[in-house]
């Protein structure tokens, strides 16, 4: 049976000479052949979705559908002259773009009003000269926004509607535009067509790049693995589209555990499942049918509440489990809606089963033939006994880094691994096996690329020994989703030390079949 191996990098953590302070849709195919060079067949990002202003966590996007502009090659748009991306950088912008391209740190606010300079000049041009002049490229876009029409229409009204009042959300906006009233609707989209139309360019360009980077990274044999949130906030485009759909009565979150005794209150949505059963579920499929538009496969985000959601009304702090009935309601809306889910996207999904789990979703998973997560440091079971039917990890962009939870490990939690890891007994006596010295860490890894699993999934700073974070739950910190890569694709490639990982890491995927 076919095995492969992967790493996991955020698109915005990646740094090259062109990008503009964030890894952009153009920097993947060059993240694709480092990554194919090192014995890796697969590459997975986090979450595309656009954000709004102020937010960095990709988990977070105000649409489903549309691909954050922050992420489109600026320097890729036919619309945009090389002579005039400097001035529209600011009056020093061979500085700005020096300090952007070599900021430890994505600084998001920055990035995205520059961004926007670019691409609305560019888009000017592009209706002056292509959208009046009724060409080629205008019959492209149209072509675009009716294949798309489903979600792009009312995202690009939603985006103008969100210019025009403020930024403000949409259950401020009038009446009329707020509850979608027909006749107020039209009205909007005729006064706002060109600000619509405007969004509607973004993502056309957005999606052009992205296909052809795919496919560029797909001929390399490389797969590209995305990341689907559980449900987007009360301000979103799909929610003020579909708001029939959502429950925004409740607030979305987990019950209490060990971790965190009172529980988590996300400040989400809720799903209205017997609402979109009406439609056969259709919002749901939509979203799953462009997930496999954009990507090979994908993962989803907090399965266990596509059986059971944890919510409270927002003047209770008391959560309760939707819908009622207990488990045999449970396994029965979760495997409707994750068969639906499935269905849309060809089979090409991954279960993100961690946390507290009830035993029924992993026989229902097995039922669904849904893979879900083995992560090494919380299994019991040696790698290699772990099933097919699951992704072999070392953590994930929330968890610590491999280097970090080695070395924090306590005495008698350590031998345990030592004792039965084979890979991990070889150098059980060494007198450094504390650290994460480069014997323990090409065991560790090579345990890892021996799993049973059929997709062994690293995060890029695991693979190198970094102790970098992507993330740290339940923190409000500028650190969180800014990490960017110390040096650029290609500056990593010559570094000898990193080179050195990556081969190690080429030879022990290829040692186990994954190459």
């Amino acid at each position: 049976m076919r095995k492969t191996a992967g790493i996991l990098v955020p698109l915005f953590s990646l740094r090259t000479g062109r990008s503009l302070g964030i890894g952009d849709v153009a920097d993947l195919p060059e993240l694709a052949r480092l990554a194919k060079d090192a014995g890796q067949g697969l590459v997975q990002l986090l979450p595309l979705g656009e954000l709004p202003d102020g937010e960095s966590s990709p988990y977070s996007a105000c649409t489903s559908f549309a691909i954050d502009p922050i992420y489109v090659a600026v320097d890729r748009l036919e619309d945009l002259r090389e002579e005039e991306r400097g001035p529209l950088l600011g009056p020093d912008g061979e500085a700005t773009f020096a300090r952007l391209r070599d900021a430890a740190r994505v600084d998001y606010a920055a990035v995205r009003a520059v961004k926007r300079r670019l691409l609305r000049a560019a888009f000017d041009r592009f209706f002056v000269e292509q959208w009046e002049g009724g060409t080629a490229r205008a019959a492209a876009l149209r072509a675009f926004a009716e294949a798309e029409a489903a979600w792009v229409r009312d995202y690009a009204l939603y985006r103008a509607q969100k210019a025009r009042y403020g930024e403000a959300w949409w259950l401020a906006w009038p009446a009329g535009v707020r509850e979608r009233d027909a006749t107020a609707l039209e009205r909007a989209g005729r006064e706002l067509g060109r600000e619509a139309l405007y969004h509607t360019w973004v993502q056309w360009v957005a999606h052009e790049q992205w296909d052809a980077a795919r496919k560029e990274c797909n001929a390399m044999g490389v797969e590209l693995m995305g990341d689907l949130p559980f449900i987007v906030g009360v301000d979103s485009a799909d929610v003020w589209q579909h708001k029939g759909e959502f429950r925004r009565d409740y607030s979305l979150g987990v019950p209490g555990d060990a971790l965190a005794p009172d529980g988590q209150d996300w400040g989400l949505p809720a799903y209205d499942w017997p609402a979109m059963d009406q439609n056969g579920l259709a919002w749901l499929r939509a979203r799953g049918a462009h997930m496999g538009r954009l990507f090979d496969r994908f993962r989803v985000d907090h399965l266990v509440g596509y059986y059971r959601q944890y919510v409270r009304t927002r003047d209770d702090k008391v959560g309760r489990f939707v819908p009622d009935g207990g488990e045999p309601a449970w396994i029965a809306r979760g495997e409707a809606v994750l068969s639906a889910l499935i269905e849309s996207t060809k089979g090409k999904v991954i279960a993100e089963d961690l946390g507290t789990i009830p035993p029924f979703v992993g026989a229902s998973m097995k039922k669904l033939g849904l893979p879900g997560y083995k992560v090494i440091m919380w299994e019991q079971d040696e790698p290699s006994k772990w099933p097919y039917l699951s992704l072999a990890t070392s953590g994930t962009h929330d968890t610590i880094a491999m280097i970090t939870w080695w070395e924090a490990l306590r005495y008698g939690e350590r031998r345990g691994f030592l004792e039965r890891i084979p890979s991990l007994r070889a150098v059980a006596h060494d007198h450094d096996v504390d650290k994460l010295s480069p014997r323990v860490h090409d065991a560790l890894l090579d345990a890892l690329y021996g799993a049973g699993s059929e997709l062994t999934l690293l995060p890029l700073q695991d693979v190198l020994g970094w102790s970098d974070r992507v993330n740290v739950p339940g923190v409000t910190s500028s650190d969180n989703w800014s990490f960017r890569l110390p040096k650029t694709i290609d500056g990593l490639r010559h570094d000898g030390a990193v080179a050195h990982r990556l081969r190690v890491a080429g030879d022990l995927a290829r040692k186990h079949g994954r190459a």
